[in-house]
């Protein structure tokens, strides 16, 4: 047992604290063995955990979400400085140093007339940090661990701010229906059929793109509904005294037309 004297109220520095004795030798031999890869998921699973608490608009949760989330930093920060790399002030120090930088408008004398052109000179200052020399640098610095549709759409705007891309919305689509026809063909054996249905997605990524629609957001919002027509599928087949696992495709295809045509009135 660790010496530690409780308090009524705790803050950030004693969250710092805790996490160095946690990592002590008298203190959690759980929390003593994780090194930066092994806590890595939980990192991004106290992320989404955080941003479902933003979209189900819990301040309360949120609050308990976000302590998590800064949980995983002090701990991937308290094993920097046991390696004696930086600490968490450092990393703080970083952050501040880069906010001061990345807002002139604040911090210094550059005028802005509105958000965007706030957002215009945090990436020519962003570029000029990560010494960004070209258009190229820009796209391979979106990451790689993002989720697929996201950094597809960050890769695109990127490309799209030097000129690489379609006038409108029709261009994209148009695109959309050539790699669907090309996802077709190498289903037929002609080409590699992960690859074009990569193209079709990235494809499908740009139409967001232009009506402004986060993608990620689009295809959780469908998953979602897929899931309540699903669920209203399974209930009428059970008030008809069937099973799912007992119908055919045509049968549960009339329950879910029948669903569609409740929730719009039109079976669209």
């Amino acid at each position: 047992m660790v010496e530690y004297k409780f308090k009524e109220k705790y803050n950030v520095s004693d969250l710092v604290e805790i996490m160095r004795l946690l990592r002590s030798p008298g203190g959690c031999v759980w929390d003593r063995e994780q090194d930066h890869k092994s806590i890595r998921r939980s990192f991004i699973e106290e992320t989404y955990e955080a941003v479902e608490a933003i979209d189900n608009d819990d301040p309360v949760l949120l609050c308990e979400e976000l302590g998590d989330v800064l949980l995983q930093v002090v701990f991937h920060a308290q094993i920097e400085a046991e390696a004696g790399r930086f600490t968490l002030d450092d990393v703080a120090d970083g952050v501040c140093k880069k906010m001061i930088y990345r807002h002139p408008h604040v911090f210094g004398s550059v005028k802005v007339e509105n958000a965007d052109e706030v957002l215009e000179n945090w990436d020519t200052l962003k570029q000029k940090e990560k010494h960004q020399q070209s258009a190229t640098d820009t796209l391979e610095s979106v990451a790689r661990s993002l989720p697929g549709l996201i950094r597809a759409e960050k890769v695109q705007h990127k490309a799209a701010k030097v000129g690489f891309d379609w006038d409108d919305v029709s261009g994209a689509l148009d695109k959309v229906r050539e790699e669907t026809a090309e996802v077709e063909r190498a289903i037929a054996g002609e080409g590699d059929p992960s690859e074009e249905l990569g193209d079709l997605l990235f494809a499908a990524v740009n139409v967001a793109r232009f009506l402004k629609t986060d993608p990620e957001q689009a295809i959780a919002n469908t998953t979602d509904k897929f899931i309540r027509r699903f669920a209203q599928v399974e209930q009428a087949a059970h008030e008809a005294g069937r099973e799912l696992s007992d119908m055919t495709l045509a049968e549960m295809d009339a329950l879910w037309d029948a669903v569609k045509a409740r929730e719009h009135g039109d079976g669209a």
